[in-house]
């Protein structure tokens, strides 16, 4: 006869989220000891998690927490295997929570985090991955943006007074994803291999090696350094001006010191 009561059962599924029968047969396990039934619940959700970890992981959720003035941001990619269940409300809440510790906390317990990711799996049933993790601090009120889906989401740090052009630079950030802020911060070796490509481009097309670097370099300019880089992206609003224009017309006294990217699928 079970030395437990149905109350017991019941009390650690809540505790556990796991489920009825899986409760029942660790109290059986642990002799109706509750903590040790607990414990292997626990251990038995890590297995889990490790089992799962070859599984690829093709749907998730962006989070990003902010503290009231703004100006500390936690931000998390947190990645699962069907948009079942990243679409399910419990599930953007642990995330958000998880969001809320790396802007809690300067240093996160990676331990706790990897906790917190086991029991999601072995209450899910799918691999679930942090693949990234940001936290930003700024004097002045950090924008932050994150799309209706909850697949991509950006913050960006400005120096000058709070402005709603900020935000709408954070939604632009969302829609065109830059690598860059500026074009100073496009590497050398990064922009001489696109002007190589666009120089083979144009000898393909029959130009002479002289006139093809020549196009190569306006092509580098016109195409890649617009999609690259941010404030010479042109703005989603007003394509004929571009965002750094927008800044400058809406935002005087703002600039851009920098912006962080989170997407599913980005990578760590």
């Amino acid at each position: 006869m079970a030395n437990y009561s149905a109350q017991e059962v019941k009390k650690l599924r809540e505790d556990t989220d796991a489920p009825m029968m899986e409760c029942k047969a660790a109290l059986d396990e642990a002799d109706g000891d509750f903590d040790k039934a607990k414990n292997i619940l626990r251990e038995k959700g890590k297995a889990a998690a490790a089992k799962r970890t070859d599984r690829s992981t093709a749907a998730g959720v962006v989070a990003i927490a902010a503290n009231a003035d703004a100006t500390v941001v936690g931000g998390i990619v947190v990645e699962c295997e069907t948009d079942f269940v990243a679409r399910n409300e419990d599930f953007i809440a642990l995330v958000q929570g998880i969001a809320e510790l790396y802007r809690d906390n300067v240093t996160v317990d990676e331990a706790k985090v990897k906790e917190i990711v086991e029991g999601a799996v072995a209450k899910i049933r799918e691999n679930i991955k942090v693949t990234k993790s940001i936290r930003l601090t700024s004097d002045s009120p950090i924008a932050t943006y994150v799309h209706h889906d909850r697949t991509k989401g950006s913050a960006v740090i400005s120096a000058g007074p709070p402005s709603e052009a900020v935000r709408k630079v954070a939604i632009q950030i969302v829609a065109f994803p830059p690598d860059v802020l500026k074009k100073e911060d496009l590497s050398k070796e990064k922009l001489d291999a696109e002007i190589e490509i666009e120089k083979n481009r144009a000898m393909n097309e029959g130009k002479d090696e002289k006139l093809a670097e020549n196009i190569a370099k306006g092509r580098v300019n016109k195409e890649f350094v617009k999609r690259a880089v941010l404030l010479e992206q042109p703005y989603y609003i007003d394509p004929s001006k571009t965002v750094g224009q927008f800044l400058a017309e809406e935002a005087k006294g703002t600039s851009l010191l920098s912006f962080a990217y989170l997407a599913v699928g980005q990578g760590s």
